[in-house]
């Protein structure tokens, strides 16, 4: 795999830091992979822009920053505001359905979105709405192998929850590979 540059965004309170943390762990421990993480958040614990950014690379990694980030996790219409223009020429961008509306999208973009809020409440926690992003991304990308990513999100959320967050990233996979059946979603 080339090396291939990701950023996260939302707001305080999404996970999105804890994203971005899950998906490098699964890359670094699970996938033999090499990854860095950088995380950027405002003052505010919640509710306050945040990003992550990651590089993940079959080859070591000598610059942890991103230049142009080739995948885009996007779950607030803030985030897409401010981040979507960095996005790569002919990158995946991919939005929570609900709270990112698109607009202006550059013709060499893929653009994939799924309802994650939804999925997450149908389980009975909101709070998941990122892992259920995670599996997404584990389908749609395939920068991640999916059992890497399931045994990162095991080790990395609350005791407890690991049943819970297991079907929230099951069901974002699940999700990531139906959308995969149809075409594309380019950009409009």
């Amino acid at each position: 795999m080339p090396r291939t540059e990701v950023k996260i965004g939302g707001f305080g309170g999404q996970g999105v830091i804890l994203s971005g943390y899950i998906l490098g762990k699964a890359a670094s421990i699970y996938d033999s992979k090499h990854a860095t993480m950088i995380q950027s958040f405002g003052p505010e614990a919640r509710g306050s822009a945040c990003s992550a950014q990651l590089i993940i690379s079959n080859e070591p990694i000598s610059y942890p920053y991103i230049v142009s980030p080739n995948v885009m996790i996007l779950m607030s219409q803030e985030a897409y505001s401010k981040f979507s223009p960095e996005l790569a020429s002919g990158g995946t961008l991919l939005t929570e359905e609900d709270l990112v509306v698109t607009r202006n999208l550059r013709k060499d973009v893929l653009h994939y979105s799924i309802p994650a809020t939804r999925f997450a409440e149908e389980l009975g926690k909101r709070l998941v709405l990122n892992i259920v992003m995670l599996g997404f991304t584990a389908a749609i990308t395939n920068i991640v192998a999916a059992d890497a990513a399931r045994n990162a999100v095991k080790v990395s959320v609350p005791k407890g929850t690991e049943e819970l967050n297991l079907a929230a990233f099951n069901k974002g996979f699940e999700y990531g590979l139906q959308l995969l059946k149809k075409e594309p979603v380019a950009a409009a």
